[in-house]
């Protein structure tokens, strides 16, 4: 099967990330290699981007997968089953509210099954959601509550995943159900130099910011 995958950097109109918004870029690196649609980006043209595979040698590249909609663990790890996946990116979907991406990188020794590393990474997204609430206040400290109260009770959170795998396996990758888009790095991207904003659920048209104006759900 897989494991999960990686998901860095949330863009500038997703609040709260573990990492900072709108940095563009994995914090001191210099030579970060980009994967997910830009601010401003027509939806159409990003998934039409996200088609052509860079040019490179055979063999295990890196891949942004992205879903249509929040899986559970189980529909994740389905979706991704057969590659490697390296990190895992949650995001709990609340109607008009910001909430964060939060990226928990997974065990891909094959010691623990994807599933059973996804439920762990899971749990660790909703204790850093509790921590971000206990250490901040006002709405902020309210989302994260909310956010880490339905991580843990197992919401269809998993967004989307960074996985190893080989290009040409990737068509069919992408046709799976739940999958929207796949989109591979350029040959040589390391795992730790990615800066990745996936295309959310809610981003039909234009990538633009997601609304905040709306109450926010008790935990």
């Amino acid at each position: 099967m897989a494991a999960v995958l990686v998901v860095a950097l949330i863009t500038a109109w997703v609040a709260g990330s573990a990492v900072g918004p709108g940095s563009g870029g994995v914090p001191g690196s210099t030579d970060a290699t980009r994967l997910g649609p830009a601010a401003g980006e027509d939806v159409a043209s990003y998934l039409e981007r996200a088609r052509a595979v860079p040019p490179g040698p055979s063999g295990p590249r890196l891949a942004l997968v992205t879903f249509a909609a929040g899986q559970d663990v189980a529909g994740a790890a389905a979706a991704v089953d057969g590659t490697t996946a390296r990190e895992a990116v949650f995001r709990v979907p609340l109607p008009r509210v910001q909430t964060a991406l939060r990226r928990v990188p997974l065990d891909v020794t094959g010691a623990v099954a994807p599933a059973e590393a996804l439920r762990l990474a899971e749990a660790q997204a909703a204790n850093r959601a509790g921590e971000q609430a206990r250490t901040s206040s006002g709405r902020p400290a309210t989302v994260a509550a909310t956010e880490s109260a339905r991580l843990s009770a197992g919401c269809p959170c998993v967004l989307a995943a960074v996985v190893e795998t080989d290009p040409a396996l990737v068509p069919a990758l992408a046709a799976r159900a739940g999958v929207r888009a796949v989109e591979v790095a350029p040959a040589g991207a390391r795992p730790g130099a990615l800066a990745v904003s996936p295309l959310l659920p809610e981003q039909t048209a234009t990538v633009g910011p997601v609304p905040d104006d709306g109450p926010v759900p008790p935990p």
